[in-house]
This record gives C-alpha cells, structure tokens and sequence, in this order.
C-alpha cells in the first residue's frame, strides 16, 4: 500500500483543502492538518490529538510523513553537536549545529553527496545521490532547533547551507525549504539569518539575483587564479572566475548586498602573496567580505593547512585594502563536523 500513498508534505495547503472537501469534510480540517506537519512538527497521524480517530486513519489510509530520523547524534568537547540524518529511503545526510557565545548556527544539507568535485570536499567523495526533498531540509533545522533549546537554552538563530552538497543544484527545493522556515506558517525565522553558501554556479548566482531573495549569499572562492582554483575545485574548467566575477557583479547590482567569500589557505597551494594579490583584486568589484577558514584534514594529508604567517599576510594585504576579514577557527573537528568534512567517516 505505501507505494501508492502520497507525501503528504508535498501538498499545499490549498490542495490540503481542496482533499478533505473531496472527501465531504469540511476545508479547514486541511488547515488544521498543514499546522500539525509545519509549525508542529507532527511525525504521525497519530499526533494530531485536535482530528478524530476516523479523519487520522482516513489521513493514513493515502499519506505517509516521509519524516527524517536522527540516527546517530556526536557531541562535541566544543559543544558542536553533529547528526547523521536517516532519510525514509535509508539515505543518510549530516547536519551540524555551531554554537557560540551569542548565537546558535545550524548548518544544514541539500543533497545526499555532491554535484560538485572540490577535491579537498569529502561530502565530494560520495558523488550525488539525490537532491534533498524541501521537507527533509526543513526537518534538518527543526531537529537543531530542537537540540539548541535542549543543550543550549536558546532557540535556533541562524542556518548555513554549508552542509553537504551545492544549494543551487538543488534551487528549488532549497527556496521552498527557506520558504516555509520564514514563512509564519513554518519557524518564522528571517531571511536575514539564512546563507546560502556556492561553489559558484554562475547562471544560478543570476537566478537568483532575478528571483529577489532575501537570504545572504556566500561563495567558496578558495583561490582568485583559474589554474589554481581549477586544481583544487576541477569544475573551475566549466565556470571559470570570469563568468563568476560577472555573474556575482550581476547579483550585487540587484540585490545591494555585500558577498562573503570563504576561503581556506592550504601549504603551497594558495599561501603566496601572488595568491592574496588575485583575491584583493578579485574582491573590489563589489562590497565583499572573507572569511579565512581553517582547513580540516580529510585523512590522506594530500592538502595540509597552511602555517601561521600565510594567515597573518592574507589578513594584512586584505585589511589595507580596506576588505573585511574574519579568521573562522573550526569548530566541531573532534567529530568530523567541520567545514568539508562532512561524510568523511560514514
């Protein structure tokens, strides 16, 4: 029978409606059943304790709730907690929650594996599987959102899409997700608090400038050079820095907000001051920021985190040249739950 049952979860809330007229109830039932999926959180039919017995079974009868489990939860000596998520096919993603003094940052996934090749990526490793179904990034921030009131004592502030997988090769599933987690009907959380890091799909960056939207873009640049850039991130050889620059200079022109540019420095590959001279011109095109990330080895030593004083030059030119940086130091890495390390042991 579960073959034929629909994700009930897919539906609007006008088709929710329009369903149990077509069943000879009344319409806002349909209103009362997308509260209990969304705000709610509802796992099962049976949670619905405001709909009688019949209308539940008759819910379950042509619905299942293709929720996401956690299955295994790591807590960090940092208090970064990471988890594998078991999707209804068996799949499993991870999600990491990042707390700091001030504020609690989900990072979240929007596809089993990746699109894309970033060779020092171990998310890159597993190739794509699936895009992530709006539902199941939602579901993602919930269960953080969750752990944050637990261990934290503070609701959920912020969500990065720095999980496994590239957003914009999954676009419209990851706008509706941000849609019903902005939406009042969802968490009611603000655009604002929501980033959408890219390797930097150039066409996408364009659509989304169009769409006006109002979440936060960040870009994993990693090197301002083609033929660097190319031998860490081989898809560089489709969308060069050229179409990057312009499509970036496009999304500034719509949406007047400033890029942030994350960017690791790993030993001989990007730690010459030739490498900071390309990413300063790189960077003045449009308001921008950096983020200089510490890498995390991803076991076979192959890319190495660069010494101290490739950081400290980084930092200097870049603050003389009057561009924001921040030094991000990681977080999570006694559980493999820092930046691109995700999948790296399952």
């Amino acid at each position: 029978m579960s073959t034929s049952k629909k994700d009930i979860r897919a539906l609007t809330k006008e088709q929710l409606r329009n369903f149990f007229v077509s069943q000879g109830d009344k319409a806002f039932r349909g209103n009362q059943v997308y509260e209990w999926l969304w705000q709610k959180s509802a796992h099962s039919f049976e949670e619905m304790t405001n709909i009688s017995k019949e209308t539940r079974q008759m819910l379950e009868d042509h619905f299942v709730i293709n929720h996401i489990r956690v299955d295994t939860m790591q807590r960090s000596s940092d208090g970064t907690i990471k988890n594998a998520v078991k999707l209804h096919d068996g799949l499993v993603v991870e999600s990491v929650l990042i707390p700091t003094a001030t504020r609690t940052t989900a990072c979240v996934s929007s596809q089993v594996g990746c699109s894309l090749d970033c060779r020092f990526c171990a998310t890159a490793r597993l190739k794509r599987m699936r895009n992530l179904n709006p539902d199941e990034i939602y579901d993602q921030v919930v269960a953080i959102d969750n752990e944050s009131r637990l261990y934290h004592n503070r609701p959920l502030s912020n969500i990065v899409f720095m999980g496994m997988g590239e957003p914009l090769m999954n676009y419209n599933n990851v706008l509706k997700a941000i849609d019903k987690i902005t939406s009042d009907e969802g968490l009611g959380m603000s655009p604002k608090r929501i980033v959408v890091s890219t390797s930097g799909v150039p066409k996408m960056i364009k659509k989304i400038a169009d769409d006006g939207v109002k979440f936060k873009l960040a870009v994993s640049l990693h090197s301002a050079i083609d033929e660097v850039r190319t031998s860490i991130m081989p898809f560089n050889e489709t969308f060069p820095l050229a179409d990057l620059r312009e499509a970036l200079e496009y999304w500034y022109a719509k949406t007047k907000n400033r890029i942030t540019y994350e960017y690791v420095v790993w030993k001989g590959i990007n730690d010459q001051r030739k490498d900071v001279d390309a990413l300063v011109q790189f960077c003045k095109f449009a308001p921008s920021k950096v983020n200089l990330i510490e890498y995390n080895p991803i076991d076979d030593g192959e890319f190495q985190q660069a010494d101290s004083r490739a950081i400290d030059m980084y930092q200097k030119i870049l603050e003389a040249n009057n561009i924001t940086v921040t030094i991000r130091r990681s977080r999570g890495k006694d559980i493999d739950a820092a930046c691109g390390q995700l999948a790296n042991k399952s």
